[in-house]
C-alpha cells in the first residue's frame, strides 16, 4: 500500500513539504508559475502546433498544477498537436485530496485568466477521480479519450528516468530547491534527462541556480536567463543542442 506525502497547509492556502521545507509553488501561483516558467519558457503552446505529437518530461509531479495547466492550455489551442504525452517522475507522491485543494487555491493573487482556471480546476477534478494507488513503478493514465496520456514514475529520480522510454520535445526542471533536495539537480540526474532530449528540446526551470546552469551547459544545453515571475528576479530557458526551438 502506497503511502500518501503529508502537505502542510498555511493559512494562505499555500502548501508545503515537511521533506524539504519548501514550498510546492511560486508565491504568484501554480498556474501563473506553469504558464510563465514552464509553458513559455518551453516555447509553449506555438511548438506542439507542428506536431501530431508532443512529449513533455517533468521532474517533480508534486502536486499536479505543471500537467493540469499544460492539458487545458492544450485543450483549449485550437491548432493543439494530436496527441499530448506528459511524462514525470515523482518521488513522494500526495494525495488525492491534496492535489484537489491546490487546483482551488492556484491563484492566490488572483491574476490568472478565468476561464483556464476553471478548466484547470475542472481537469484536477478528473485527475483526481483517476488518481491510482501510486506504489513505487511507472503508471499510466488517459484522459481526453486518449489523447492525453499521463505517465507517472514514481520512485527516486535518478533510476526513474534511467528507466523510462521516452523522447521529450520539452523538459520541465521543477524539483524542490537544490540547496533543500540536491539529488533532484545532480548531474548525474541532469545527464540521465539529457538522455531523454533531442536536437531542439526545450528545457525551463524556475531556478538559475550556478550549478544548475553549468551542468546543463556543460550536457549541450543552450543556456539563458530570462525574467523571472515575481517575486524572484529570474528563471531560466534552454534549448538542447544546436536547433533553434
Amino acid at each position: 500500500m502506497a503511502m500518501n506525502e503529508p502537505i502542510e497547509w498555511s493559512s494562505d492556502g499555500s502548501p508545503h513539504s515537511l521533506r524539504f521545507n519548501d514550498r510546492y509553488r511560486s508565491r504568484a501561483g501554480g498556474v501563473a508559475q506553469a504558464l510563465y516558467v514552464f509553458l513559455a519558457g518551453c516555447g509553449l503552446p506555438e511548438r506542439w502546433r507542428n506536431a501530431s505529437a508532443f512529449t513533455v518530461l517533468e521532474t517533480g509531479f508534486g502536486l499536479g498544477l505543471n500537467f493540469l495547466t499544460t492539458w487545458a492550455a492544450w485543450e483549449i489551442d485550437e491548432q493543439r498537436c494530436n496527441t499530448l504525452h506528459f511524462v514525470s517522475v515523482e518521488a513522494y507522491p500526495v494525495a488525492a485530496a491534496d492535489i484537489a485543494r491546490s487546483a482551488l487555491a492556484a491563484d492566490p493573487s488572483g491574476t490568472a485568466d478565468a476561464p483556464l482556471l476553471a478548466r484547470v480546476q475542472a481537469l484536477a477534478q478528473q485527475l483526481v477521480n483517476a488518481w491510482p494507488d501510486l506504489s513505487p513503478g511507472i503508471h499510466r493514465l488517459r484522459f481526453a479519450e486518449g489523447r492525453v496520456q499521463l505517465t507517472l514514475a514514481v520512485g527516486e529520480v535518478l533510476p526513474m528516468l534511467r528507466h523510462l522510454d521516452c523522447a521529450a520535445d520539452a523538459v520541465y526542471l521543477d524539483g524542490f530547491s537544490p540547496a533543500r533536495n540536491p539529488d533532484m539537480w545532480s548531474h548525474a540526474a541532469l545527464q540521465a534527462v539529457a538522455r531523454h532530449c533531442r536536437a531542439g528540446t526545450t528545457l525551463a526551470t524556475y531556478t538559475v541556480a550556478r550549478g544548475v546552469r553549468e551542468t546543463l551547459a556543460q550536457l549541450g544545453f543552450r543556456v539563458e536567463k530570462r525574467t523571472g515571475l515575481a517575486p524572484k528576479r529570474h528563471c531560466l530557458a534552454a534549448v538542447f543542442g544546436s536547433a533553434a526551438p
